[in-house]
């Protein structure tokens, strides 16, 4: 029970939320995060220790920059996000409209 409370206790921002929501359609590093949410870089990357700590998202470095993925390994969080992928809205289809267009090299 206590991993479904984190889960929902991560996604209960909007913020952390629009995050995972916009990996679903590529991985990202925090500069192509911020460039689509609009936060500072450190409210950022403490919103993806959260998503981190709630085994929502995962990360491997990539050269200079850290990727964060979505953790489809987590058995609830693929559960949850079957019912998240047919969740769309005004914000939701403007962040994967920048998602989508976003180049890291011209972010980071």
């Amino acid at each position: 029970m206590e991993d479904l409370l984190k889960i929902f206790s991560a996604l209960g921002n909007d913020s952390r939320f629009r995050i995972a929501m916009m990996l679903r359609y590529k991985n990202m590093c925090v500069c192509e995060i911020r460039n689509v949410i609009g936060s500072s870089m450190s409210t950022i990357s403490n919103h993806l220790k959260i998503l981190k700590e709630a085994k929502i998202i995962s990360s491997y470095k990539d050269d200079k920059y850290v990727t964060y993925f979505l953790n489809k390994e987590s058995e609830y969080f693929r559960e949850i996000l079957k019912i998240l992928e047919k969740t769309e809205d005004d914000i939701l289809l403007k962040d994967k409209e920048i998602v989508v267009k976003t180049k890291r090299i011209n972010v980071c």
